[in-house]
């Protein structure tokens, strides 16, 4: 099920991010993420829109979004490759036109899962705080739809 996250489950996801980001993110020291859970906790999560995906009362994975744009996309290690990042990213996708996000080149699983869900680049830059390559990802839904 998705819903939205209540303020009792932000350690959960928290958790769940910084699992997710040490694992995807291999070309960054780990030490990085767990330098920014104040800031995930106190700045990032309570400035989006986050809905959680949970099954038996577990966390098994969560969408942050702020506007149109997904400030993050993360799901447990021990469900990777199951179908809940599409779920979550298909939810939004009926929420909003157009969807953005960023992520960073060298995280090429994430990249090719974001290209199956219908993203494309349309810019590459430098993310400012790690100096890694970053792509700029956008969906557009089609408009064969004239409700």
């Amino acid at each position: 099920m998705i819903r939205p996250v209540n303020t009792t489950e932000t350690d959960a996801i928290i958790n769940i991010w910084v699992e997710a980001s040490v694992i995807a993110h291999d070309f960054m020291d780990a030490n990085y993420w767990q330098g920014k859970k104040e800031d995930m906790q106190h700045i990032y999560l309570p400035s989006a829109t986050t809905y959680i995906y949970e099954t038996s009362g577990k966390i098994l994975g969560f969408i942050s979004m702020i506007n149109n744009y997904i400030a993050a996309l993360f799901v447990s290690s021990e469900v990777k490759g199951k179908g809940i990042g599409k779920q979550l990213i298909n939810f939004v996708k009926q929420q909003y036109e157009t969807l953005e996000l960023a992520v960073f080149k060298e995280n090429k699983r994430s990249v090719e899962f974001y290209k199956k869900q219908g993203f494309q680049v349309i810019l590459e830059g430098i993310e400012e705080n790690t100096g890694h390559a970053e792509l700029i990802m956008k969906f557009e839904r089609a408009e064969n739809n004239n409700n």
